[in-house]
């Protein structure tokens, strides 16, 4: 799509012979300098002109609506160099590059977050930070709101996660899968400021036995201890094969064996013995 900037918008080329060449993915921050119907023109600086268009434009709108010529965006390079010689950019891109940056230093710090829960399924809740989506699994629930079943489980465990829907919970990052973009939460470690002096009773390599309380597309989760730990047995802990299904392996309710093959903060991380 041929793109026409305003006829005040003098082009500048990209210069090849930039010390430190901008890559595609590179965080740049711009001056806006010309507007158009779909679309913004930003002075990146010796990286040349960047443009925001197309589904780009549209996803950012919001943004964009309130801002004028001469106001600074920050944005991200989706491509280097179109048909017209502009750098390709996207606000969203960068908003959500920034929101994860930020999410780590959360889970570093170990900050405790309110969220609102949107949405329930069978494993679990979910919600958003940040514009990101983030899922709480029913086995990371509090024992206040763990769901109380009593018949069959399969059928009543959504109903009963259903009535947290439009609740907030006080939660913490209990994983961040920074290459799939998932975000796995825990209300136990929010709610659990003693975890930390429980855990030095066990040590990695430690074989342990404990039930499984939860079963996600990443994994399964695992009950144990006098003082009802919980880890996580990730999906490549538990077959050296590839694995389509878990529950042709582990089910909610099973009594297995796992070893302690890591430690790190208040989050245990299992190793299924078969």
């Amino acid at each position: 799509m041929k793109m026409t900037p305003s006829k005040n918008l003098k082009k500048i080329k990209i210069n090849e012979d930039i010390i430190c060449p901008p890559r595609e993915g590179d965080i740049v921050e711009g001056k806006i300098i010309a507007r158009e119907t779909n679309s913004v023109f930003l002075d990146l600086g010796v990286a040349g002109i960047g443009i925001i268009y197309g589904k780009e434009f549209n996803e950012a709108k919001d943004v964009l609506k309130d801002l004028k010529i001469g106001d600074k965006v920050i944005a991200k390079i989706t491509n280097l160099e179109n048909e017209n010689g502009y750098r390709e950019l996207s606000i969203k891109e960068a908003v959500r590059e920034s929101a994860w940056d930020e999410l780590i230093k959360i889970k570093e710090r170990e900050e405790t977050l309110d969220v609102l829960i949107t949405r329930a399924n069978r494993g679990g809740l979910l919600a958003h930070i940040m514009g990101i989506s983030a899922f709480l699994p029913a086995s990371q629930l509090s024992e206040e709101n763990y769901p109380k079943i009593e018949k069959d489980p399969n059928k009543e465990i959504v109903k009963e996660l259903q009535k947290l829907i439009g609740k907030k919970l006080k939660v913490k990052i209990f994983d961040l899968d920074l290459k799939g973009k998932k975000i796995i939460l825990s209300e136990k470690l929010a709610k659990t400021e003693k975890i930390k002096e429980v855990l030095e009773k066990y040590k990695v390599g430690e074989e342990i036995k404990g039930e499984i309380t939860g079963i996600t597309n990443f994994g399964a989760f695992l009950k144990f201890g006098k003082e009802n730990l919980e880890g996580l047995i990730h999906i490549s802990e538990i077959s050296n094969e590839p694995i389509k299904d878990i529950t042709k392996f582990l089910k909610i309710g099973q009594k297995v064996k796992a070893k302690i093959i890591e430690i790190i903060d208040e989050r245990i991380y299992l190793s299924f013995i078969r």
